[in-house]
């Protein structure tokens, strides 16, 4: 099947890696999500990852928690690093060639970031893994991952959840929350749908650069997102 999406980068976040608790790294979530993405770069996607790291410190929490704003931030950017490296094992011990690139230099444990040298890896056929959010405190993940997307011209940014897309209210704690299959990004604004937080979700506006929300648990998803189908909730 053709693709509708030849490169793309998927948005993970740090408590997903975390399983049921959220905490620490589920190796058994890890593998599924690797087995998960094996299968989509195999159709031939030019696929690159962020994660987040919010399963070992989150830097905004942690601040207001009594820990300086600016160190806590990069304390969370740490934090990605760790989980971009156990995803970058896990991945190329199931024959996925990987490469992790970090905003902050830490040259032996991975790459630099270097515009070019990630698109030169995605022409090759390689995974990429941005880690260390955009090097700089007080960004988000969600805003290095559509920082990265738009510097490698990807063409949709896939944003994986724990549920199907977004809903009208909480799909878990409101029974009568209803699925909404698609949304401007003015309607998302007005509805206040939290897509993304305002830095990143502003960043897809200006830039025209699509939303796909979608539930990561889901068996398949991100190919068939990738495929074209109607899965998730897409933000255009």
């Amino acid at each position: 099947m053709a693709l509708a999406y030849s490169r793309a980068l998927l948005k993970i976040s740090g408590e997903a890696l975390g399983g049921e608790t959220g905490q620490g790294l589920d190796y058994k979530v890890i593998e599924a999500f690797a087995e998960e993405i094996k299968a989509v770069h195999a159709l031939g996607v030019h696929l690159s990852l962020v994660v987040g790291g919010g399963n070992i410190i989150r830097g905004a929490t942690a601040s207001r928690q009594g820990l300086d704003r600016v160190s806590a931030d990069y304390m969370g950017m740490l934090a990605t690093v760790i989980n971009a490296l156990a995803l970058q094992d896990v991945l190329e011990s199931a024959g996925v060639d990987t490469r992790v690139m970090t905003a902050i230099r830490m040259e032996g444990l991975a790459e630099p970031y270097i515009r070019r040298r990630a698109i030169r890896h995605l022409e090759k056929g390689r995974l990429v893994i941005f880690a260390a959010g955009t090097g700089n405190p007080y960004f988000s993940t969600d805003t290095a991952g559509v920082l990265r997307a738009l510097e490698i011209d990807a063409q949709v940014i896939l944003k994986a959840t724990n549920v199907d897309g977004i809903f009208t209210a909480d799909p878990r704690k409101d029974a009568s929350a209803t699925f909404i299959p698609e949304l401007t990004y003015q309607e998302a604004l007005i509805r206040g749908y939290a897509v993304m937080d305002a830095n990143a979700f502003g960043l897809c506006q200006t830039n025209k650069l699509p939303i796909v929300v979608f539930n990561i648990n889901e068996p398949g998803a991100t190919r068939r997102v990738l495929q074209g189908e109607r899965v998730g909730t897409i933000v255009r």
